[in-house]
């Protein structure tokens, strides 16, 4: 254990390596191991059976991962539940509330205030604004961008590969502008856009762009009045 204030509260079990800085005020859970290369804010709750600081892995046939080896970092007054995975060379702003069974990969951002829903996955390379809600079971796929504000609805899936493997393509998921909401169920397409403050409702397909304050809906997703 290393640079471990006094303060802290650590459960039965907890794994700290050297190299990992902690903040004041921070409560750790059971069986929670925290890995060298992370940075922990102030007053950050963390509960049990979690892992952070992950290295990320790879087999010869996913893409090539850029490893930066860059710090992990959770900002001051986040909040983590139970057995949570975090990779390394992510930043997690403040007062974020990350529920029970999340996973977030490497080169993820999540900003101030934003909240993921219990079991949701934020896969690598994908930004988060601030005050966003990923509700449950919800799969934000790689190199997605949800703006400020955005709400994702319980069990919404992404996609970032056009072709599924069959030809080169540049994975590329949605962009989800400000405000926007996607309800429950629905699936998003690679490389599509939403705009700002629209709606898409649940259970739909979208296939191509969403305009600024549009509602759309069905297979595939279309205008509705």
């Amino acid at each position: 254990m290393s640079n471990i204030p006094k303060c802290m509260k650590a459960g039965e079990n907890t794994v700290i390596e050297a190299g990992a800085v902690i903040g004041k005020n921070v409560v750790i859970g059971h069986n929670t191991v925290i890995l060298k290369g992370i940075k922990i804010g102030d007053d950050v709750e963390i509960g049990a059976n979690c892992v952070l600081g992950i290295e990320p892995r790879q087999s010869g046939r996913m893409r090539k991962i850029n490893k930066s080896n860059k710090d992990l970092v959770i900002g001051n007054g986040t909040k983590i539940g139970n057995t949570v995975s975090i990779y390394t060379n992510t930043v997690i702003g403040e007062n974020v509330f990350i529920a029970d069974h999340v996973s977030i990969r490497e080169n993820v951002s999540i900003g101030k205030g934003t909240v993921i829903g219990r079991a949701a996955i934020i896969e690598l390379n994908t930004v988060i604004g601030k005050n966003c809600t990923v509700q449950t079971l919800a799969y934000v796929t790689g190199d997605t961008i949800l703006e400020d504000n955005v709400f994702i609805g319980p069990c919404v899936s992404m996609s970032n590969d056009k072709y599924m493997g069959a030809r080169e393509y540049t994975l590329k998921g949605p962009v989800i502008k400000k405000g926007a909401k996607i309800g429950n169920n629905a699936s998003l397409l690679p490389g599509i856009t939403i705009g700002e403050g629209s709606i898409v409702g649940a259970g739909s397909v979208v296939t191509k762009d969403v305009s600024n304050n549009e509602v759309v809906a069905g297979v595939p997703a279309r205008k509705i009045k």
